[in-house]
């Protein structure tokens, strides 16, 4: 199983529970799960990371690799069909066409077409939502979706401090 990480996944772990300043641990987890195949994301969020202007900028563009293409045939099928999917709903205009700009129906298509999950701190929202989340996209289009929390528990992290 392969887990494609959201954008708001490394956002988070940066700016609340795993500063890279208290817990290098997890950013070096991260890169061992990457190197064994298990975790990677998509271009987009690869650039979404690196467009800014902090450690975790700097830590995306120093791994390029953890960020596959998300240009390949079969992707962009999947995309096509996810934004005909989010087109013909009864979703707000502006919340529909800011996801659509986004890379969160590539992460969603990519996960599809390399049968991943995709691993966001979105939540479901009720089907008469007029919003638009990734929990209820891949769910529409049976992609697998879990939190932070349950990816590191499926891939057995720990996080352990040695004392001297």
């Amino acid at each position: 199983m392969k887990y494609l990480l959201d954008a708001n996944t490394y956002i988070q772990a940066k700016n609340q529970y795993y500063g890279m300043d208290i817990c290098p641990a997890y950013w070096q987890w991260l890169d061992e799960q990457f190197q064994k195949g298990a975790v990677c994301s998509v271009n987009m969020i690869g650039r979404e990371l690196r467009d800014g202007n902090d450690e975790l900028a700097n830590w995306a563009k120093e791994r390029p690799e953890h960020f596959i293409e998300n240009d390949d045939p079969t992707t962009q099928e999947i995309f096509a069909e996810i934004v005909q999917n989010v087109m013909s709903k009864d979703y707000t205009p502006a919340n529909r066409d800011n996801f659509l700009a986004k890379a969160d129906p590539w992460i969603i298509a990519k996960a599809k077409s390399i049968n991943a999950a995709v691993v966001t701190h979105e939540s479901s929202l009720s089907h008469s939502t007029k919003k638009v989340k990734v929990p209820n996209v891949c769910r529409q289009f049976d992609v697998r979706c879990i939190n932070t929390f349950q990816f590191l528990r499926e891939l057995e992290a720990r996080f352990i401090l040695e004392t001297a």
